[in-house]
């Protein structure tokens, strides 16, 4: 099972991997969002936002998001790091829903270009 650090340092990861984008991908993530990744098997909520094609974590807490962020994600640890390592399919993680994504249909289709 991943850990809390092991989380941490995956966002940290896929922060950077996303400042780094361009063409598509760089337009999908180029919003101003709240944004909440629950980590399901950890009890752990990762808060913060996403601007300018960078994910910035502002708040770490135990338990569901206190706040009902715009973008929400939920997924267990090892799923987080899989799919940030290139192991797990996010858009197939979605569809059997190991990963749980919440967005307005707006951002929803914005962020296909992701999956």
């Amino acid at each position: 099972m991943a850990t809390i650090e092991e989380c941490r340092e995956a966002l940290s990861r896929l922060a950077d991997s996303m400042a780094g984008a361009d063409g598509d991908v760089r337009a999908a993530v180029a919003l101003d969002r709240s944004l909440s990744c629950h980590i399901r098997d950890l009890d752990t909520t990762f808060s913060g936002r996403l601007e300018d094609g960078r994910i910035m974590v502002l708040n770490t807490r135990t338990g569901p998001p206190a706040e009902k962020a715009q973008i929400r994600l939920a997924m267990t640890g090892d799923d987080l790091v899989a799919m940030v390592d290139g192991r797990l399919n996010f858009a197939k993680a979605w569809a059997s829903g190991r990963v749980k994504l919440e967005a307005s249909f707006r951002d929803l289709l914005r962020l296909r270009t992701l999956l």
